[in-house]
C-alpha cells in the first residue's frame, strides 16, 4: 500500500455520513452564514483574521473598499489626490454619514481611528505594523484630511479598505472600556450589531441609515460553527443558508453537489498553506533537513488524491494572485532517494522524529499532514500530528514559538502583495516569526516597502521569494480554492476569493 492510503482507510466515512433534515420555514429576510472560527474580538485593530473580516465587512467601512472582483474604490472617501510626490494623500470624506449609534462620520472620525491603531491601543494588536507609514493625520477641515507619510506606501490604498483601518466612532470608543467595544462593535456598514455570543454566533440587522445600498435581508446572523461536517449537515438541512471557506472538507464537494437544494461554488483565492518550520530547534534548525523534508513529499499527489484538484502545489508562500510572484520559481522536485541522501549528510539517522502541529478544526489539512507523515516515514523520519484548538494555536502556541519542529500556516495575503505575507512571515520580532532572525532578508523587505517604482518593487519582491526558498523557511504546499456551499434560496451572493463578504445585496427567497 501506498504511503498516500496508509492512512485514508474510512478518512471520509464519517464527514460523508451527513443526514439531511426537512428544512424548516424561515422568516423572510433572514441570511444565516456558517463560519469555522469565532475571532473572540470585533474592534478592527485586534485582529488579523479572515474569518474576521467574512462578518465585521458588513459592520465597518474603511476610506476605500475591495469588493469580490479584486478593483479599490471609495468607501468612506468619496476620492483621493497623493500629493508631494506620494508623501503625502489627501481625502474627501462623504458627508451625511452616520454610525450606527448616531455619531457623525468626518474627519475627526478618520484622525481618532489612525491615532488610535498607531498609539498604544494599536500597538497590542497586529495591524499597526502595517500601517506605520503613516506618520500624521492632519484635519484639514470636517470632510478633508490628510495622510503624511515618512516614505510613499504603494500598497497603502489597499490596507485602507481591510482590518486595522475601519473608522471607528471617537465617542463611543472613548466613553467605554476597551473588552466592551471587543463585544459590541460599531461601525458605518450596511448591518449593525444586535448581539454577541461568543463561540456561538453574532447576530446583525439591517441599518437603515446606511449610506450605500441597502441591505436586502432584515438580518443577518454569523453560526460559528467549528466542525466541518456539522456545518455542512446544518447546510443540507436548511438552518445555514452559506457555509464559507475552509470549512468545506474536499471529501464533501460530493454530498453538496449531489443535493439538489445546494449549489458550490469554487473560486481562486489568495490562501496558500504550508508547514513552517522551527528553525532554531532540533533537526530543522539544519537547512539541509529542512530542504530534504520537502524533498521528500510528493505534493502533487497529495493535491489530486485528497484534495480532489481543487488546489495547486507552491514554490513560495503566495498564491499567483500576488503581486511579486515569480512564475519561474519551481516548486523542489519530489525525489526520495535525494531527501535520504541529504538527511545522511546532515547527520540525521533513521527514526529521527518530528512534532507536526495542526488546527484541531481543519479536517482536511489533516489529511493532508497525515499524508505527509507517511511520505517522512519512507526516508526515516517518523512525524507526530499535534492537533490543537485554533484559537490557542493562532495566539499562544505559534506567536510564543511553543510548536513543535514544523506548524500549519494559512495565509490570505489579503492586500493581494507578497510584502503582506513576507513582512509578517520573516521580518524579524514579527508575530509570526517567532523563530528567525536574518538581517539580510529584513533590509529586503524594508527596502521595497516605500518604493513607488512598481517594477522595482516586483524585482525586490521576487528576490525576496527566491531568498526565502533558499533558506528553506516553511514547506510550501498548496494554493488552495475557496469552497462556498450555498443553498439555492439565496440570490445574489458574490463569492469573494478572499472571503471577505459584503452581503447587503443578497436576497433570502
Amino acid at each position: 500500500m501506498s504511503p498516500l492510503n496508509i492512512f485514508r482507510a474510512g478518512a471520509t466515512a464519517l464527514l460523508l455520513a451527513t443526514t439531511a433534515f426537512t428544512a424548516p420555514a424561515y422568516a423572510e429576510g433572514k441570511l444565516v452564514v456558517s463560519s469555522p472560527q469565532d475571532p473572540g474580538s470585533w474592534d478592527p485593530i485586534d485582529t488579523f483574521l479572515v474569518n474576521w473580516a467574512s462578518a465585521a465587512t458588513n459592520i465597518f467601512n474603511g476610506l476605500t473598499y475591495r469588493g469580490p472582483d479584486m478593483k479599490i474604490v471609495p468607501a468612506l472617501a468619496e476620492s483621493w489626490e497623493e500629493l508631494d510626490e506620494g508623501k503625502r494623500i489627501r481625502f474627501k470624506l462623504r458627508t451625511g454619514v452616520t454610525f450606527h449609534n448616531g455619531e457623525p462620520f468626518n474627519a475627526e472620525a478618520v484622525k481618532f481611528t489612525f491615532d488610535r491603531l498607531l498609539g498604544d491601543e494599536g500597538g497590542k494588536g497586529p495591524q499597526r505594523s502595517n500601517y506605520t507609514s503613516i506618520t500624521k493625520v492632519e484635519i484639514i477641515d470636517d470632510h478633508t484630511v490628510d495622510l503624511h507619510l515618512g516614505a510613499p506606501d504603494p500598497v497603502l490604498l489597499t490596507k485602507l479598505a481591510g482590518y486595522g483601518a475601519m473608522i471607528v466612532p471617537p465617542k463611543y470608543v472613548s466613553e467605554n472600556t476597551e473588552e466592551f467595544f471587543n463585544l459590541n462593535p460599531v461601525g458605518t456598514g450596511p448591518f449593525k450589531f444586535v448581539s454577541y455570543d461568543p463561540k456561538v454566533s453574532l447576530k446583525l440587522e439591517a441599518f437603515g441609515d446606511f449610506w450605500g445600498d441597502k441591505a436586502k435581508v432584515s438580518e443577518l446572523e454569523y453560526r460559528f460553527i467549528t466542525e466541518p461536517a456539522t456545518a455542512v449537515a446544518e447546510l443540507q438541512a436548511g438552518r445555514v443558508d452559506v457555509v464559507i471557506p475552509p470549512t468545506i472538507p474536499v471529501a464533501m464537494v460530493p454530498t453538496i453537489e449531489a443535493d439538489p437544494n445546494l449549489e458550490l461554488a469554487s473560486v481562486t483565492s489568495p490562501t496558500v498553506w504550508a508547514l513552517r518550520y522551527n528553525t532554531r530547534d532540533g533537526i530543522t534548525a539544519d537547512v539541509r533537513v529542512r530542504k530534504a523534508l520537502i524533498m521528500a513529499v510528493d505534493r502533487e499527489t497529495i493535491v489530486k488524491e485528497i484534495l480532489g484538484g481543487q488546489a495547486d502545489v507552491i514554490a513560495s508562500f503566495q498564491s499567483p494572485l500576488s503581486f511579486g510572484y515569480d512564475p519561474e520559481l519551481k516548486p523542489l522536485p519530489y525525489d526520495p532517494e535525494g531527501a535520504k541522501a541529504l538527511l545522511e549528510e546532515a547527520g540525521v539517522k533513521p527514526g529521527a522524529t518530528v512534532q507536526i502541529d495542526v488546527r484541531g478544526n481543519d479536517a482536511t489539512f489533516g489529511e493532508v499532514a497525515q499524508a505527509v507523515a507517511a511520505y517522512l516515514s519512507m526516508v526515516g523520519v517518523t512525524a507526530t500530528i499535534q492537533p490543537i484548538e485554533l484559537n490557542t494555536m493562532l495566539n499562544d502556541i505559534i506567536p510564543q514559538g511553543k510548536t513543535g519542529a514544523m506548524f500549519q500556516q494559512g495565509w490570505g495575503g489579503w492586500t493581494f502583495d507578497y510584502d503582506n505575507t513576507a513582512y509578517a512571515m520573516y521580518h524579524t520580532g514579527e508575530k509570526w516569526n517567532p523563530y528567525d532572525s536574518d538581517p539580510k532578508l529584513d533590509e529586503l523587505l524594508e527596502s521595497q516597502r516605500p518604493l513607488t517604482d512598481r517594477a522595482e518593487r516586483e524585482r525586490i519582491l521576487k528576490e525576496i521569494a527566491v531568498y526565502a526558498a533558499d533558506r528553506v523557511l516553511e514547506m510550501p504546499l498548496y494554493n488552495s480554492k475557496a469552497l462556498y456551499g450555498i443553498n439555492k434560496r439565496v440570490k445574489n451572493f458574490d463569492p469573494a476569493p478572499d472571503n471577505r463578504l459584503r452581503l447587503n445585496a443578497v436576497e433570502v427567497q
